[in-house]
């Protein structure tokens, strides 16, 4: 028997637009802002039986279906280390007073030869300082296991170090943090674009409805307290 082609529709791991907005529909953001890199961009390569679209653009498109007037900014250039994103995105985004706002996680900042994390976190810091003075919800990833740069043998070392600078300054400034460590979505063989780095259009799905329902769980916290 034929196996049969897994599409968007089919995807145990994606929620269906009209299912995605119901998990937000009394979300309260009207203004919602991307900045950072290539995997805030929702840069990748398509899949066949998917929308080839980033998940960024995907979330904004469903946030949209409960807020038609969302406003909806994205800075994020590829290639930009966390410095480049406070350098030439920070001001952008604090112009546009946005009350969602999504923050890299310094994949970047790890393709030196030899990462200084303390320098990572401080930077990494100033930024969550500057993006919390918005007052708005930030949310932001943890980098994938498929995210392999072979070229550096402690990269997963790296991208480990770098996660837990994530975690710990989501957990201060209470971000949502999508966490793809362990997501079983880097387990797929189709999983990567050409370039081996960044998720294709069927990761980028995964990854917006991850923050379709880790924002329903501040929507769902916030109305028990």
């Amino acid at each position: 028997m034929a196996s049969t082609q897994r599409t968007e529709e089919s995807d145990p791991f994606c929620l269906q637009s009209l299912d995605a907005a119901a998990l937000l529909f009394d979300a309260p953001w009207h203004r919602f802002a991307v900045i950072g890199d290539s995997l805030s961009a929702g840069t990748g390569d398509p899949s066949p039986g998917y929308a080839n679209v980033g998940w960024s653009d995907r979330f904004a498109d469903i946030l949209r279906r409960v807020r038609p007037d969302l406003e909806y900014l994205n800075t994020a250039e590829v290639a930009a280390t966390t410095a480049q994103t406070l350098e030439r995105q920070i001001d952008r985004m604090l112009e546009f007073t946005p009350d969602l706002l999504h923050l890299p996680c310094g994949a970047n900042d790890l393709v030196r030869r030899k990462p200084d994390f303390d320098e990572i976190e401080q930077a990494l810091r100033r930024m969550y300082d500057l993006a919390s003075r918005t007052g708005a919800q930030l949310t932001t990833f943890t980098l994938g296991r498929a995210y392999v740069v072979p070229v550096f043998p402690d990269w997963s070392e790296r991208v480990a170090r770098a996660n837990d600078i994530t975690r710990a300054l989501a957990a201060e400034f209470k971000a949502v943090v999508v966490d793809m460590w362990d997501h079983p979505v880097n387990a797929r063989d189709d999983l990567l674009s050409e370039d081996r780095i960044h998720f294709s259009a069927s990761g980028q799905a995964v990854m917006a409805t991850e923050m379709v329902k880790g924002l329903a769980h501040v929507l769902s916290r916030t109305t028990r307290d």
